[in-house]
């Protein structure tokens, strides 16, 4: 089971309509008031007990969350949001940075390694520590899709595999 859900703002901020959208989500699947949130050593929020995982992004405009049965991560960022294609040095793989040269879109193949990488470590529950340069992503990743405007990168753990 993975629900994916979004929200706009609307002058909300994006960690309250979060967990705000989490709890409904969590309502709606199963019918019951859902557990307390805890934080891992880490800094991952999970539940207290039961067999769901969460993750939340937002954006300046959206709040997204993924809830499911595996473990998952999701991250977004705005279709139109600015950024620095020389980022581009400092968080790209040595295997990632030949695909980037290779984009016609830099701007936009940027985005979405960066999503995937920001939803990678949510998954792990490592969190960003330093540049996340040690991974093996395409622009081209099924696991991103487009979502009112944003690109939304979501990595479940795979069946069978612990973290």
């Amino acid at each position: 089971m993975l629900r994916i859900e979004s929200e706009i703002l609307n002058g909300r901020r994006g960690h309250d309509a979060g967990r705000q959208l989490l709890l409904r989500m969590y309502r709606e699947e199963t019918g019951l008031e859902p557990p307390e949130i805890i934080t891992m050593p880490r800094g991952k929020p999970c539940f207290s007990q039961g067999d769901l995982h969460f993750s939340i992004s937002h954006t300046k405009n959206h709040v997204f969350c993924a809830l499911s049965d595996r473990p998952v991560g999701i991250d977004a960022e705005e279709l139109d949001r600015a950024i620095d294609l020389r980022l581009a040095d400092k968080i790209l793989s040595p295997s990632e940075s030949p695909r980037f040269e290779r984009c016609r879109d830099r701007r936009d193949a940027l985005l979405r390694f960066w999503v995937l990488k920001e939803a990678s470590v949510k998954l792990s529950g490592d969190g960003l520590r330093g540049y996340p340069n040690h991974t093996d992503f395409f622009p081209d990743d099924p696991r991103i899709r487009i979502l009112d405007g944003c690109l939304v990168a979501i990595i479940q753990q795979e069946e069978n595999h612990a973290l």
